[in-house]
């Protein structure tokens, strides 16, 4: 890994004491300076016990991968499902019952999911592809690397050590979510966010066993609502502010496909948000103080801003692009805490006129053929993007076995 700048180094080591107590608190310290106020009368639950979710964790995935981990039987189990790939594909022989059983409750949709709003958000990515993949993968990805808790999760887990193979696989489900069949019977929506738990439970299994965690039990359900709340909620903002028209029904749509995925990866109902309203009042409780600098977070930023100037354009003058690309979708206040440089040309001149490409771009999708023709080219560009990411070989979202080696 390239040696970080002076800068970067001044920036994660904690150069921002104005910020006060809440911005410069450890995510423990910022725990304990927070009480969950969100009422469980906002999620599609309707109600719950209301338990802080910064304390709970995954009851049923968690004691199994923890026995499949301490039997030794995940590589076994990791070729197994390999191939097993589409929603409606059936477990392949030889599965320990245990996980068999977990994983058949697990693919199931939940009671209240709504396959014409499944539809209908599948539409909405074929005319809003180009924005959506921006946000949330370079958006994501940004705010992301600026949630301590998260970016030392990934930064000590077997991922963190190899970058490129870590994005690839996050972008199998980034993706899947965002596909025209992600949750028909063809997709692999619900297989990837299945196998996405299980590696999740391996993490705060493993994580537990590094000598450079010191935190508590990483990836809880307050820690994956932060997660959720960098994609979806934080995406529809943007979209907003950018005043792209959308209908009800189709900010509806894209709220109810990321609701299932939310209940897929694992997270109770009881927390999951009902409307926009509920998810921007829990966005505003739980994000801010889970957000700050890191030394990990700057050093995952750099990689992957390296990588994302290497997809777009190689050998060129593409990185202080994405470098100001970033900050102009997150600000500047995450990209500082990120490390990612000033440009100030590049700055000004994206300013400037993405606005008026939103515009430009909005005004012909009523066209006939134009989404259409906007999905294939979006189609092309994520296809490319997991080409680059996996040096065009098979890869798959597998359950880890180790930390970050050293």
């Amino acid at each position: 890994m390239a040696e970080l700048s002076r800068r970067k180094m001044l920036i994660s080591g904690g150069a921002f004491g104005a910020l006060g107590a809440l911005g410069m608190a450890s995510p423990a310290q910022a725990r304990s300076l927070m009480a969950w106020t969100w009422a469980p009368s906002g999620s599609v639950a309707g109600s719950g016990a209301g338990a802080d979710p910064r304390w709970v964790w995954d009851d049923e995935a968690d004691p199994l991968v923890a026995s499949l981990l301490d039997r030794g039987a995940v590589p076994e189990v990791n070729r197994l499902l390999w191939d097993w790939n589409r929603n409606d594909q059936p477990l392949p022989k030889g599965l320990p019952e245990d996980l068999r059983s977990f994983i058949e409750k697990a693919r199931q949709l939940p009671s209240w999911a709504d396959q014409g709003k499944l539809e209908t958000a599948a539409e909405f990515n074929k005319s809003r592809g180009l924005y959506l993949n921006l946000l949330n993968g370079v958006g994501g990805g940004m705010l992301s690397t600026a949630i301590p808790q998260e970016a030392r999760s990934v930064y000590y887990s077997k991922g963190g050590a190899d970058m490129e193979d870590r994005v690839a696989k996050t972008s199998i489900l980034g993706f899947a979510v965002g596909s025209l069949n992600a949750y028909r019977p063809d997709g692999s929506c619900m297989v990837d966010a299945v196998k996405t738990r299980l590696v999740h439970a391996a993490v705060r299994h493993l994580l537990r066993q590094s000598p450079h965690w010191t935190g508590d039990i990483p990836i809880s359900q307050n820690d994956m609502l932060v997660t959720w709340h960098t994609l979806p909620t934080f995406a529809m903002r943007k979209l907003l502010e950018w005043q792209v028209p959308i209908s009800a029904a189709d900010s509806a749509a894209y709220l109810h496909v990321w609701q299932v995925t939310a209940h897929m990866l694992g997270i109770r109902d009881e927390y999951i948000p009902a409307t926009w309203a509920a998810a921007n009042a829990q966005s505003d409780t739980v994000l801010p103080p889970a957000m700050g600098p890191t030394r990990e977070g700057v050093e995952l930023t750099d990689i992957l801003l390296g990588q994302l100037a290497e997809q777009t354009s190689p050998g060129s003058i593409s990185r202080p692009l994405c470098n100001a690309l970033a900050r102009y979708l997150v600000g500047d206040e995450v990209a500082d805490w990120d490390g990612i440089p000033r440009e100030p040309v590049w700055e000004r001149t994206i300013a400037t006129m993405w606005p008026l490409l939103v515009k430009f771009r909005e005004g012909l999708v009523p066209l006939p053929l134009v989404p259409e023709a906007a999905w294939v080219l979006d189609e092309a560009a994520r296809r490319y993007i997991l080409f680059y990411l996996t040096k065009g070989k098979e890869t798959k979202i597998e359950i880890p076995t180790t930390n970050r080696p050293g």
